[in-house]
């Protein structure tokens, strides 16, 4: 068996495209390889920022040979028919076909004899189709070639079996020559096979692999800051970044003016992962950053770095002065006074400014207020304050920063903790890995930004479309979810926007879902007793746990069996009949039966207990309640004759099925239940 080893080298590839190019990369060659009709034992492809690599082993060195057997039109068929499928098929006369039949009739088949082809001469057609065809988010032209590639691509190595594979792309021939560090070593390197060129790039100063980039890195960095009784503050998107920017990271610690430490420490963060890609460091004592920051270079400098050190700090100094600045600026101007400009900036086109939205956000706050336990005035306040930062020159700078430094200015401008924490947190959450703020004014705040949203876009019929979700609405409605149920909130949805309520259901199901509950039961709660939905976020949860524990028992599970076969007697005879059973029509001197008068009993006392338990949310206590069903129904099906001759019995038994599955869908909708 042999391998396959392929290199694209160029100039520098964005960090960003890096590990979605080696993806992709690697999905083409293994397709391409098992469409041949191979089966690899591994295809893995690396990236760093000059290079895109690939090997795959346990190739054999030609291909089997291949029957392939090709249905073909009816006989008789039009004579374009057939010859569309000989040319199809590679022949030049219906004669090379056999005749078959099947329950229509006999039909054409070409059965095609495929020789095994060598290997190389498949890798020299596919590699040349995977390069012209390769989707980078964005590409350019060089020079007069018609090629598209990120950057201008140098070199193709391509090597099978220890030999170079021949073809060329675009006025570039492939070979067995790659280069080594830009800077470090930039000579040539021969290489046909990958333990050689692997070798040969790491003295030349190029780690290919991706992870062990960012492993040398990471540790690295903490070790630095560990040896002066630091922490690192870790950074995996930025890690991720800068092991996409070295070939061969070099890892220096250096330090600022400690003055800067009076700055925020975001704004700090944001200064040096924003602009230098630099790591912040903390100080465990005070838990708070230091005056360091960790640098990655890629290049090892023969002084141990301390010229690097010197111009990565001169930098730094000059970035951290402008946000110096800035943020001393901002704090001239008080939140409350920067409102105005929120009116000078659109929201969106037929939703007023932005200025519009927070005024919105901070009646709907003050409305909420109660319900959480927080104070309307304040809640008010903080609503309308909320977005005042996004005019500010620090966020105009950084974005990231809007709410972060909002509540930074708050607090130094004197407003309340409470404002200032909402003005931070009514973002929240943005992702599932962050967690809902619990602070009462913080979750009106938070909760009516995404409600405005979500209606407004609603009112203007800018929903979601299939994947697509331009203004992030699901995820606002998740935040809506999130923030109501882990904090208890008792409030309806928003009523009166068409489907806006439907979106809300679709996405707690979504939610539930991947909290482990089933989707069955989850439907069985989205419903009230007369079958409208549930506007009440917290009420559903509340029933599908109560249903859940239900059915774990053997009542709940027989119960759940016996309004199954209740409902489908119900739903055969309302065919015959052509009109439903009417659960109000039960007569009690046409229970002739011992067993449909106990079930009459049972059913009358279960409503009672369950009409008491339903007004004041004891879903347990409804639930048990229909417990008391499952003997009577028992009994019921085993001695009394539905389908009674008399149609009067007949009918009056029927009523009383259906007031048994109403009884049972007023506490949750059996008839969505499956198994």
């Amino acid at each position: 068996m042999a391998e396959l080893l392929l290199e694209l080298f160029s100039e520098e590839i964005p960090a960003r495209l890096q590990q979605k190019a080696a993806r992709d990369l690697e999905r083409a060659v293994n397709d391409r390889l098992i469409g041949a009709g191979f089966m690899p034992e591994g295809v893995k492809s690396f990236v760093t920022p000059r290079r895109l690599s690939l090997v795959a082993l346990g190739l054999p060195v030609k291909q089997p040979d291949r029957r392939e057997e090709k249905k073909g039109p009816r006989v008789g068929a039009p004579d374009k028919a057939i010859e569309g499928f000989l040319k199809s098929a590679g022949l030049s006369s219906i004669d090379e076909c056999e005749q078959r039949e099947d329950k229509k009739g006999a039909y054409y088949v070409a059965v095609i004899d495929q020789k095994g082809r060598d290997t190389a001469a498949l890798i020299a057609e596919f590699v040349p189709e995977i390069i012209r065809g390769f989707q980078w988010p964005k590409s350019m032209r060089w020079g007069a070639g018609d090629l598209r590639w990120v950057r201008p691509l140098h070199r193709i190595l391509c090597c099978f079996d220890n030999e170079v594979v021949k073809f060329e792309v675009d006025g570039i021939a492939s070979g067995d020559i790659t280069e080594g560090h830009r800077f470090i070593t930039p000579d040539e390197i021969q290489a046909r096979n990958y333990d050689n060129y692997s070798a040969k790039l790491r003295a030349a100063k190029v780690v290919l692999d991706t992870d062990e980039r960012k492993e040398i890195i990471a540790h690295n960095a903490q070790t630095l800051c560990q040896a002066q009784g630091f922490e690192l503050v870790e950074d995996t998107a930025l890690l991720n970044e800068v092991a996409g920017l070295a070939e061969w990271p070099v890892v220096l610690i250096g330090s600022y003016d400690e003055k800067f430490l009076t700055l925020p420490d975001e704004v700090l963060t944001a200064s040096m992962r924003g602009h230098q890609k630099y790591f912040s460091v903390k100080d465990p004592k005070t838990g708070r950053l230091t005056n360091k920051f960790i640098c990655v270079a890629n290049i090892e400098a023969p002084d141990g770095g301390a010229a690097m050190r010197e111009g990565y700090e001169r930098v730094l100094a000059a970035r951290l002065a402008d946000g110096w600045f800035l943020y001393n600026q901002d704090l001239k101007t008080k939140l409350e006074d920067r409102l105005p400009d929120l009116d000078r900036v659109t929201f969106f086109e037929g939703l007023g400014s932005v200025g519009d939205k927070a005024r919105r956000v901070s009646a709907l706050a003050k409305e909420i207020a109660p319900a959480i336990g927080a104070d309307p005035d304040t809640t008010e306040r903080a609503g309308l304050l909320a977005k005042a930062d996004l005019v500010t020159a620090m966020v105009g700078e950084f974005p990231e920063l809007q709410g972060l430094i909002g509540r930074y200015y708050a607090k130094v401008q004197g407003e309340a903790d409470d404002i200032a924490d909402a003005i931070r947190d009514h973002y929240k959450p943005a992702g599932q890995d962050e967690d809902p703020p619990t602070a009462p004014v913080s979750v009106a705040v938070a909760l009516a930004d995404k409600l405005d949203t979500l209606t407004a876009f609603w009112a203007i019929d800018e929903k979601p479309t299939g994947s697509k979700d331009p203004f992030a609405l699901r995820r606002a409605a998740l935040g809506v979810i999130r923030l109501t149920l882990e904090n208890n909130v008792r409030r309806e949805l928003p009523a009166g926007v068409s489907d806006l309520i439907n979106f809300f259901h679709d996405r707690l199901k979504v939610y539930l879902r991947d909290k482990g509950h089933h989707h069955d039961q989850i439907d069985a709660v989205l419903t009230d007793a007369h079958g409208n939905l549930q506007d009440d976020l917290v009420i559903i949860v509340e029933k599908l746990k109560a249903l859940e524990a239900f059915l774990k028992t053997d009542d709940g599970e027989n119960v759940a069996a016996a309004y199954k076969r209740a409902a489908n007697i119900l739903k055969a005879e309302e065919k015959k009949d052509n009109a439903p059973a009417d659960a109000a029509n039960v007569n009690e001197k046409l229970l002739a039966e011992d067993s449909e008068k106990k079930l009459f009993e049972a059913i009358t006392n279960a409503e009672t207990t369950a009409s008491a338990a339903l007004p004041k949310e004891e879903f347990a206590a409804a639930m048990k309640a229909l417990a008391g069903l499952r003997a009577p129904l028992d009994a019921f099906f085993d001695n009394v004759t539905v389908n009674a001759d008399d149609a009067a019995l007949r009918a009056n038994r029927l009523s009383l099925l259906a007031r048994v599955t109403k009884a049972t869908n007023d506490v949750a909708d059996f008839s969505k239940l499956e198994g």
